[in-house]
């Protein structure tokens, strides 16, 4: 039996696929819910089958994923390049974010690395994944 294929973001929405039983991703997304007025991002914890079937479709690893995954029109976009993608869309002075790109990656992306290898030492790990506030539940995949 074949896997069900993976959603694609619908035009103008995007998915994010982020880590649920981390606490400092949780705290991510409860931060775009609050801060998300124009509702575009849906949510897939890595840990349900539709973020593992995302992360495998775009050559991440289900098992030891250490990437965030943005999809949206654009395409797949991980690490600091996600990361700016998402604060830009939220607009507002979220926008600014945008000058993060002047930073070259080479110097970005270990820095992002270096928080996910260490983001349960950090900040914590939950026993269960993430549960969207009821009004929220929808735009969970």
């Amino acid at each position: 039996m074949n896997p069900p294929n993976p959603p694609d973001p619908a035009a103008g929405d995007a998915i994010i696929v982020f880590d649920g039983v981390c606490a400092l991703c949780s705290g991510w997304v409860g931060f775009l819910l609050r801060h998300d007025h124009a509702r575009q991002f849906r949510f897939a914890a890595m840990q349900d089958a539709a973020g593992r079937g995302l992360l495998a479709a775009h050559g991440l690893d289900p098992d030891d994923p250490m990437s965030f995954l943005l999809l949206d029109a654009s395409g797949a976009r991980t690490d600091s390049d996600a990361i700016i993608a998402v604060l830009a869309r939220l607009g507002g002075a979220w926008r600014a974010a945008r000058l993060l790109r002047l930073v070259p990656r080479w110097l970005r992306d270990p820095l992002y690395r270096r928080l996910a290898r260490n983001r349960y030492r950090w900040f914590g790990r939950r026993e269960a994944c993430y549960l969207p506030p009821v009004a929220e539940r929808a735009r969970f995949l």
